[in-house]
């Protein structure tokens, strides 16, 4: 794929690049016109609490817009013409081609991490009973990940950010609990931090850290064969996206910062 030039991260699992390429060019070309181009302003970063980012949102209308579409798997089976189990599977991109063959593909650009466990499970069953040919999960790429600190922190020298007086300016109000957290390391005696390297710091980690949706927390469920035998395309958004705007940020609604 051509995304790998433009700095995304990119693995195919269980023969999913051949499959593509025979099968599903179009999807392929698809893909990377709705990807390519994306763009994440800083504030939105900063910003999109308690719900959908709007970075997603665009993706999602992207997406919609060539038919990769929400769709509800309905799988029964039958003994004797008596149903005897039914289950169903929602997946947020669905794409249907002529030849029979269908794609499905989550999202996860920042969520729980257990999340990855649901989507390759919800893959895994739906490739075993034929429903679908490859799944596609796109999340935050290795680069994205590693700079967040100092996309955050630039975001904080160029606002000016330097006093919670500052944040509530931009929007930003802390909980007590965060708050806290980011004065313990503003006054403590021995190697205190500047407020804007604590804040950054206590934003990224809760917002951006470890326990959420990113390229290593997916590639370690992957290795562990999570997902097995389904085929797999796993795409990671690159650094290169984040564009540093002077917009508002939209206010943060709670302390839930997963989005």
């Amino acid at each position: 794929m051509s995304l790998t030039a433009k700095g995304f991260d990119v693995l195919f699992v269980s023969h999913a690049a051949g499959i593509l390429a025979h099968d599903f060019s179009a999807a392929i070309a698809e893909l990377e016109e709705a990807l390519s181009d994306l763009e994440l302003p800083i504030t939105e970063i900063i910003g999109s609490g308690g719900g959908e980012t709007k970075f997603t949102q665009r993706l999602r209308k992207t997406l919609a817009a060539k038919r990769w579409t929400k769709h509800v798997f309905e799988i029964s089976k039958t003994v004797d013409g008596v149903a005897k189990e039914s289950t169903s599977h929602e997946v947020d991109h669905v794409r249907r081609f002529k030849n029979g063959g269908v794609l499905a593909m989550e999202i996860e650009w920042n969520n729980k991490d257990p999340f990855f466990d649901r989507d390759l499970e919800n893959f895994k069953r739906l490739h075993a009973e034929g429903a679908i040919s490859v799944g596609i999960l796109v999340t935050r790429g290795a680069s994205l990940q590693s700079s967040m600190w100092d996309a955050v922190r630039r975001f904080a020298a160029d606002r000016d950010i330097d006093s919670f007086e500052a944040l509530a300016r931009i929007g930003y109000v802390p909980t007590p609990k965060q708050a806290k957290n980011v004065m313990k390391r503003v006054t403590r005696e021995k190697d205190a931090l500047a407020f804007a390297d604590a804040w950054t710091d206590n934003f990224v980690s809760n917002k951006y850290g470890q326990a959420t949706t990113h390229w290593d927390k997916l590639l370690h469920r992957v290795h562990r064969g999570v997902g097995n035998p389904c085929p797999l395309v796993l795409i990671g958004l690159p650094a290169a996206m984040v564009r540093f705007d002077a917009a508002p940020v939209d206010a943060l609604e709670d302390e839930d910062l997963i989005s």
